[in-house]
C-alpha cells in the first residue's frame, strides 16, 4: 500500500483526493476501505477504477483515495453531495484536492448545556446540522455535550454560529420588560443566576470582545507558530497597545483581543491582519508528528535530543513536545527535512 509521503513526492497527487468525516466509529478499517472503494469505482457517483485507498491516516475520519485516472478524480470533486450507503445508512462525508496540509481535520468537544435553560438542545444540534452539513456530529450526551468533526474552517463557522446565537439569547434576555417575564417562563437570566457556574461558563462563552466583534478563531497550530515564530505578532499587539487573551479546546484557540489605550478601529485593524497572516499560515504550513506513546524512555530521550540538537539548524520549524508525541510545524521542506535528519540521527529510516 501506498502511503502519504510517496504520494506527494509523485505524479499520484494529481489523481489523489482527501476524503473526510468517515464514520470510523461504526466500521472496521478494513470494511471502510471496502465500502470507500467500491463507492468510488461506481460510474453513478463520477466514478472509475481505485488505484488505491490509504486508511487509516494520522488523522482519524480521513482516507486518501489514488485513482487511475487524473480525470475520474477531478470528476469526483466536481460533485456536491456524497454519500455512503450500505451499512452507515447514508452517511455524509466530504471529498477535496490532494494536500499534505496537517490542518485539513479537527476535532471539538462542545458543551452545549449553557443553552439549556434558553432552548431545546436537541432542536439546537438539529439547526447546526442543517446549517453546516459537511460537519460530523456524535449523539448528544445527557450533560449537553456533543463531538463534532470536519475541516478547521467549518468548525470555525459552527463556534462562531454559537456565540452569535449565546450573544442574541442574553441581549434577548437583558431587553426582556417586567411584563413579558410575568408571563412568560421563568427568566433564563433568573435561571442563570441560580446556578453560578451556569452564569460563567455563559460569560466564557461570550466574552467581552466577542461582542465587539474583537474576537479570533484559529487553529491551536497556526496560533502557536504565529506566537513564536512571528515576530510581528507580539510586535503588533504592543505597537497598538493591546491585550490578548488566549483559550485552547478541542484544536482551536480563541483570541480575544482587549484594547489597553487603544481606540476601537485599531482593535479591528489589528484583529485584520491577524487574521490575514493566519490564512496565509493555515495555506502553508506542514506539521510531523513524532509518536512517544509506547516507547521506551530512553527512546523518548533519543527523540527529544535529536529535535533540540536540530532546532537551531531550522530556526524557522516550530518543535512542540508533549507527552504522547512531539510536533514538528513548518514549511513542506523544512518538516521533511527536519524529520530526515532526526531519523538519521536515531538510526530509523523516515516512514
Amino acid at each position: 500500500m501506498a502511503s502519504v509521503l510517496n504520494v506527494t513526492k509523485s505524479k499520484a497527487s494529481e489523481r489523489t483526493i482527501v476524503v473526510g468525516g468517515l464514520p470510523v466509529d461504526l466500521l472496521s478499517a478494513r470494511s471502510l476501505v471496502l465500502l470507500v472503494k467500491s463507492y468510488f469505482q461506481d460510474i453513478k457517483n463520477e466514478g472509475g477504477e481505485v488505484e488505491d485507498v490509504i486508511y487509516p491516516t494520522r488523522t482519524k475520519g480521513i482516507a486518501y483515495v489514488i485513482f487511475k485516472e487524473k480525470k475520474v478524480a477531478e470528476n469526483v470533486i466536481g460533485q456536491k453531495k456524497h454519500q455512503l450507503a450500505g451499512q452507515v445508512g447514508g452517511a455524509p462525508f466530504q471529498v477535496s484536492r490532494f494536500g499534505v496540509e496537517v490542518f485539513s481535520s479537527v476535532k471539538a468537544t462542545l458543551d452545549l448545556s449553557v443553552f439549556r435553560s434558553q432552548v431545546v438542545l436537541e432542536s439546537l444540534v438539529m439547526n447546526l446540522k442543517k446549517n453546516i452539513p459537511t460537519l460530523s456530529f456524535s449523539t448528544l450526551k445527557h450533560n449537553g455535550r456533543i463531538s463534532v468533526e470536519g475541516s478547521f474552517l467549518d468548525i470555525k463557522k459552527l463556534k462562531e454560529s454559537l456565540l452569535l446565537k449565546a450573544r442574541c439569547l442574553l441581549d434577548k434576555t437583558r431587553n426582556c420588560t417586567t411584563e413579558e417575564r410575568k408571563w412568560n417562563r421563568p427568566s433564563p437570566q433568573r435561571n442563570l443566576q441560580k446556578n453560578p457556574k451556569s452564569l460563567e461558563s455563559f460569560r466564557t462563552l461570550v466574552p467581552e470582545a466577542a461582542r465587539s466583534r474583537e474576537m479570533l478563531v484559529l487553529d491551536t497550530d497556526v496560533f502557536l507558530y504565529l506566537k513564536h515564530k512571528c515576530a510581528f505578532y507580539e510586535r503588533t499587539l504592543n505597537k497598538f497597545h493591546i491585550r490578548s487573551q488566549e483559550r485552547e479546546e478541542g484544536g482551536i484557540t480563541t483570541i480575544c483581543l482587549k484594547p489597553v489605550c487603544s481606540q476601537p478601529n485599531e482593535t479591528k485593524r489589528v484583529k485584520e491582519f491577524i487574521e490575514k497572516h493566519s490564512c496565509a499560515l493555515h495555506l502553508t504550513l506542514r506539521k510531523e508528528t513524532f509518536i512517544l506513546e509506547g516507547k521506551e524512555n530512553r527512546e523518548k530521550r533519543t527523540l527529544n535530543q535529536a529535535c533540540e540538537q536540530l532546532s537551531w539548524r531550522y530556526p524557522k520549524v516550530l518543535i512542540n513536545f508533549y507527552r504522547t508525541h512531539i510536533d514538528i510545524i513548518g514549511s513542506s521542506s523544512d518538516t521533511y527535512l527536519f524529520k530526515k535528519e532526526v531519523m538519521k540521527l536515531i538510526g530509523q529510516k523516515v516512514t
